[in-house]
C-alpha cells in the first residue's frame, strides 16, 4: 500500500490505474461494493486500485464544526481501504488552492497528468470545480477523448435503503450498535494511545485509561458499556466516557475508559474500543461526589449488561456477520437526494 500525500509527491510509478473519488468515512459496505467494482476493472487491465480521498473532508473545510462527525480517522481509513483492496490512496489537501481548480484543471492535473487513469469509478452526480462544471457527462467526453472509461459506482442497499455514512451515522447517535456493525460489515470502534491525565479516577478507586480525540464534532458522546481490546488481543468488559467530562471542566474532547476486570499499566498502549449499549448522555453534575455516585452506577449497569451477554466478552460486540434483512448491490443511479452523500467519507 502506497500513502501519496498532495499532487507533488505522485511519480511515474503511480501512473496507471483505476480509480475512485471519495471522502469513504467509515469505508462501510456500500463503499465496500465500489471497491469490489474497482478491483473487478484494476484485475482485468492489470493495474493498481487508486483511492482519492481529501484531508479535509470537504465538508469540513466548508462548514468547520458544523460538519458531519466522522467516522473514521485518516489513519484507520487507509488501513481499512488497504484491506478492502485499495494499493495506492492519494491523499489531497483540500484547501483554497484545491477548491480553485476549475473542473477541468482537476480533470487534467489530478486524473490524467497525475495518476494516467485508464479507468475511473464516481457517483453518477459527482460534482466537483470551482465553475461547477464538473459532472459525470464531462468525465465521459475527456475520458472518451484521452483513453479511459467512466463509470458510475454501484449502490449498496440493506431492506431497500442505500447504506449511506449517514445512515451509519444516525444509527450510532441512537445507539443502535448491532445495526449500524452489519452496515459497516464490522463492529464500530474508536481507538488511540493511552495518555497521563489528571487521573482523578485513581482517587475514587476507579482508574481510567485516557484517550486523547481530535478536536472534531463527535460520533458518539455519553456513557456506553464497551469491550476494550488491548494491543495483545485481550480484550474486557469496561465501561467508558466520551465526551468533555463537563464536571471537570475539560477543553478538549476525550475518551475515557475504566477496565471492569484489569489491574496493570496501560500508558504508552494502544487501545481499541467497541461501544455495545448507551448507558446514558454526558451531565455535569454539581459536585465531584455527585460525579463519584454516577460513576459507580454506571459501572454496575455495564456489569448487567456483560452478565446478561450468554455468550461471553469476545462474541458480546455488536456482530456484523449476519445479513440484516434484504440486501443488494446494483448499478442502478443514485437519486439526487443522495447526492450530498455520494463522497461522503
Amino acid at each position: 500500500m502506497h500513502v501519496i500525500r498532495g499532487l507533488h509527491n505522485l511519480t511515474a510509478s503511480h501512473r496507471g490505474c483505476v480509480a475512485t473519488i471519495g471522502n469513504f468515512d467509515g469505508v462501510h459496505r456500500g463503499h465496500q461494493a465500489i471497491l469490489q467494482q474497482c478491483r473487478e476493472h484494476a484485475a482485468r487491465l492489470g493495474v493498481p486500485l487508486t483511492v482519492v480521498v481529501f484531508e479535509p473532508q470537504p465538508r469540513e473545510f466548508f462548514a468547520g464544526d458544523q460538519a458531519p462527525p466522522r467516522l473514521t480517522r485518516l489513519r484507520e481509513k487507509v488501513r481499512l481501504l488497504r484491506d478492502h483492496g485499495a494499493e495506492q490512496v492519494l491523499c489531497l489537501p483540500f484547501n483554497d488552492a484545491l477548491r480553485s481548480l476549475t473542473a477541468r484543471e482537476f480533470i487534467d492535473q489530478v486524473l490524467i497528468e497525475g495518476l494516467g487513469v485508464k479507468h475511473l469509478v464516481v457517483g453518477d452526480d459527482f460534482r466537483f470545480g470551482c465553475d461547477r462544471k464538473g459532472d459525470f457527462s464531462l468525465l465521459e467526453a475527456v475520458g472518451r477523448t484521452h483513453g479511459f472509461g467512466v463509470e458510475h459506482t454501484r449502490t449498496f442497499k440493506v431492506d431497500d435503503e442505500r447504506v449511506s455514512s449517514t445512515r451509519v451515522r444516525t444509527l450510532l447517535a441512537s445507539g443502535n450498535f448491532d445495526v449500524a456493525a452489519r452496515l459497516l460489515g464490522r463492529p464500530y470502534s474508536l481507538h488511540g494511545r493511552v495518555v497521563r491525565d489528571q487521573q482523578l479516577g485513581r482517587t475514587i478507586g476507579v482508574p481510567t485509561a485516557n484517550l486523547p480525540l481530535l478536536p472534531q464534532p463527535l460520533t458518539l458522546r455519553g456513557v456506553f458499556a464497551v469491550v476494550a481490546e488491548l494491543a495483545s488481543g485481550e480484550r474486557y468488559p469496561a465501561v467508558a466516557n466520551v465526551g468533555f467530562r463537563p464536571t471537570v471542566g475539560a477543553k478538549r474532547p476525550t475518551l475515557e475508559v475504566h477496565l471492569l476486570a484489569f489491574t496493570g499499566d496501560l500508558y504508552g498502549q494502544r487501545l481499541t474500543v467497541y461501544p455495545c449499549a448507551r448507558l446514558r448522555g454526558e451531565v455535569k453534575f454539581d459536585d465531584f461526589e455527585a460525579l463519584k455516585t454516577q460513576i459507580h452506577h454506571d459501572q454496575a449497569r455495564a456489569r448487567r449488561y456483560f452478565a446478561a451477554v450468554e455468550t461471553g466478552i469476545a462474541l458480546s460486540l455488536p456482530l456484523a456477520s449476519a445479513p440484516l434483512g434484504r440486501e443488494t448491490a446494483s448499478s442502478d443511479f443514485t437519486s439526487a437526494d443522495d447526492a450530498a452523500d455520494t463522497n461522503d467519507g
